[in-house]
């Protein structure tokens, strides 16, 4: 039987999250492990590339400073200046309400800084070789989880075994880690998928981040640099399961102009600039986000559905609340009391996203003309009143209004 490798913190999980908890961590001086079963795929055409992109707002991008990842990411950012939402929820599907709500009136930053998925690993990947702390292990998975007072013990799926003080689940919506806790999810379906994919169009974005709520779920285009000189944005295009399907299998000039025509021409005849990819559309959250030396973050403890760009930045609050309760105590790692803690700051935060989240993407659903017109008289009331558009922004970056 091969001998048990010790280590502070072993984080199931080599995604975008995983990857973060572990540089930010490692850079924090904490002896770190990080295994995923599927390598990171780090280059834009290649196959099995993550097509989406990530819009970090501000508090992510203090994270992503502390791990020593936002200096290689920055020249690769678009900024989010103005988040625009479009109601085209009337007969022709022409915008017939526009909002924009603009980072100037809450922060002297932009809302959030936009950057592809694939660059996003490409990095990460590399600051991880950088930290002699870190040990990532790609290929490799989890497969047991048995959790004791003084540690916990994780079988790997090459037939090693960790010891860590903590384990941190960052495997996805289907954690491994937390099954083997028993810990219990609840789940709500829409029978949406979501195509992603980017596109270039002839009128700039000028730094705005749009979204254009039709029956079906919204369309979402986000800034990205030009590409082949034009200027470019990432789309996420949410909809019934079938007829997402559909469209990934359409014709490129089928499907380019039904594509222009969801987004009301805001941007001028879109031409795809990538290969489609699509993903089911859940909200989900965990039970409890802590088990024996075992935390949950990211898609471990919460999915919602891509509105409002707070996934990843749900799961980089969860890293930040995690790190700062490790590097108060770093004695205490992984112990009951810091666990309870970190259940204590999230959970609450977790479930009112989760819930509005659910909410929106509800509304955005709405097919009857009586539920469209309300979804319409509902924006141009949030952002007519001040106060409440000052606080919907504030908990938008992840922050709560001032009191």
């Amino acid at each position: 039987m091969r001998d048990i490798t010790p280590c502070d913190i072993l984080i199931s999980g080599g995604g975008i999250a995983g990857l973060t908890a572990a540089a930010a961590f490692g850079a924090a001086g904490f002896n770190v492990i990080c295994v995923d079963p599927t390598p990171p795929v780090t280059e834009r055409e290649a196959t099995g590339s993550d097509m989406r992109t990530t819009a970090m707002l501000q508090p992510a991008r203090d994270l992503l400073e502390q791990a020593g990842l936002w200096e290689a990411l920055a020249p690769h950012a678009t900024a989010l200046d103005v988040m625009q939402i479009v109601d085209a929820g009337g007969t022709d599907g022409s915008a017939r309400e526009i909002r924009a709500f603009r980072a100037s009136d809450v922060s002297g930053l932009p809302f959030g800084w936009n950057l592809p998925n694939w660059r996003l690993r490409r990095e990460m990947v590399a600051r991880l070789e950088a930290l002699d702390s870190v040990d990532f292990r790609p290929g490799v998975g989890t497969r047991s989880l048995l959790g004791r007072t003084a540690e916990a013990r994780v079988g790997l799926s090459d037939g090693s075994r960790i010891s860590a003080r903590l384990v941190i689940a960052a495997d996805g919506r289907a954690s491994p880690m937390r099954t083997a806790a028993g810990i219990g999810v609840t789940t709500r379906r829409y029978g949406q998928k979501a195509l992603a994919f980017a596109v270039t169009h002839p009128i700039p974005h000028q730094n705005v981040s749009t979204e254009v709520h039709q029956t079906g779920g919204p369309f979402t285009l986000v800034p990205l640099p030009d590409h082949d000189g034009m200027p470019s944005s990432a789309v996420v295009w949410m909809d019934d399961g079938a007829a997402s399907m559909a469209r990934m299998q359409a014709d490129v000039t089928d499907f380019e102009a039904e594509m222009t025509a969801r987004s009301c021409h805001l941007l001028g005849p879109l031409t795809l600039a990538s290969r489609r990819t699509i993903w089911p559309i859940i909200s989900q959250h965990a039970e409890r986000l802590s088990g024996a030396r075992l935390a949950l973050i990211a898609e471990a403890a919460h999915v919602v559905p891509p509105i409002g760009a707070q996934g990843l930045n749900m799961s980089l609050a969860d890293t930040a609340t995690l790190l700062d309760l490790a590097q108060k105590r770093p004695e205490g790692l992984g112990v009951a009391a810091m666990l309870d803690a970190y259940h204590r700051a999230r959970f609450g935060d977790i479930r009112m996203r989760v819930t509005g989240i659910d909410l929106l993407n509800r509304a955005s659903q709405a097919s009857s003309p009586l539920a469209r017109d309300a979804r319409a008289f509902g924006l141009k009331t949030l952002h007519e009143v001040a106060p409440v558009r000052k606080t919907l922004m504030q908990l938008g970056l992840g922050t709560r209004a001032a009191s």
